[in-house]
């Protein structure tokens, strides 16, 4: 009874408490924003050529003639089930175009993040440890750069670079990774630095930030006079501390690179989870938007959550317990 007590009042609880209920209110805005869109849901799943029979039958079905409340809580107590609808465009349940899409994006956003990590810890690193030199300039220049040039110019740029001009990388479409990973990897590199270049350079602006921060901290100092290496200092002492502002930047910029694939996804052609959001809303596929909206809040809130449980991990001055 003790421990069930503790997980109870544990921060950890508390904050997937937090989550539920966010979530809760997100879909009811989410809810809510679709049926004040303009338009007849009912004329848009019927189409242009409709009768009134059909037009009745359908909110009959779908329950349009019911309260919002009352429509509301139908939809919740199906999206709790996976039931998100039907799509009015493909007449394929939502969950299902959703899981489908949904795996490309996930993997460009994956390569994008490694990208961005590899790249701009690194950088930050040397740019911190090289404060005043050459190699801190180049750093925030490339990261100013990075962060400045458009998502839809770099992509068309390296097109005609690297798939066009020099044809090493395929400039569109999408192969799956257990069919050809060759050719896999040859459509999403491109499209990986579209999307990682500008988070690569938020985080090397952090990692710096933090890093010069932390190497001006007592207990650097303490490690240096105890004679350990550079290496040491800055990889068991200075970065680690760092990575909590680093951690928390990944955390929120990784919910930004789903939403920010829809550009990157028009771009280079890719079926995904970008593209299926920007064809739901110009055909006006209510349920679709409904639930590719309220399916990118969840992972927006879980992947947050998970930020916040990893702060323990990396810094074991934050406790994920008891009263503090």
């Amino acid at each position: 009874m003790t421990a069930v007590r503790r997980f109870l009042t544990s921060y950890g609880a508390r904050r997937v408490g937090q989550a539920l209920l966010t979530l809760v209110l997100v879909s009811i805005t989410v809810f809510a924003g679709v049926r004040a869109m303009p338009g007849d849901t009912a004329q848009a799943m019927a189409g242009e050529q409709s009768s009134p029979e059909m037009l009745a039958a359908i909110r009959e079905e779908y329950g349009l003639n019911d309260n919002i409340v009352v429509q509301y809580w139908n939809y919740l107590r199906h999206a709790v089930t996976g039931d998100f609808g039907t799509s009015a465009r493909s007449g394929l349940p939502v969950l299902d175009s959703i899981l489908d899409a949904l795996p490309i994006t996930l993997e460009l956003a994956a390569l994008a993040l490694l990208l961005a990590v590899v790249l701009g810890i690194g950088a930050g690193i040397v740019a911190a440890v090289r404060r005043g030199k050459p190699e801190e300039w180049l750093a925030n220049a490339i990261a100013l750069l990075g962060m400045s040039v458009p998502t839809f110019w770099l992509g068309m740029l390296l097109v005609l670079a690297f798939a066009i001009a020099m044809p090493v990388f395929a400039a569109s479409g999408f192969v799956p990774f257990g069919q050809d990973p060759v050719e896999n990897l040859r459509r999403l590199v491109l499209p990986a630095i579209v999307l990682g270049s500008g988070l690569a350079a938020v985080v090397m602006r952090q990692t710096r930030a933090a890093m010069l921060d932390a190497m001006s901290s007592d207990y650097v100092r303490t490690a240096r006079a105890k004679g350990l290496s550079s290496r040491a200092v800055i990889g068991s002492h200075a970065l680690r501390n760092s990575l909590v502002t680093v951690i928390t930047v990944l955390g929120l910029q990784l919910g930004q690179l789903i939403s920010g694939a829809v550009v990157t996804e028009q771009v280079f052609v890719l079926p995904g989870f970008g593209k299926l959001t920007i064809d739901a809303v110009f055909t006006r596929d209510y349920a679709m938007v409904q639930g590719v909206v309220l399916f990118t809040s969840a992972a927006y809130i879980l992947i947050n959550l998970l930020v916040d449980l990893l702060y323990s991990v990396v810094d074991p001055r934050i406790r994920l317990g008891g009263s503090r």
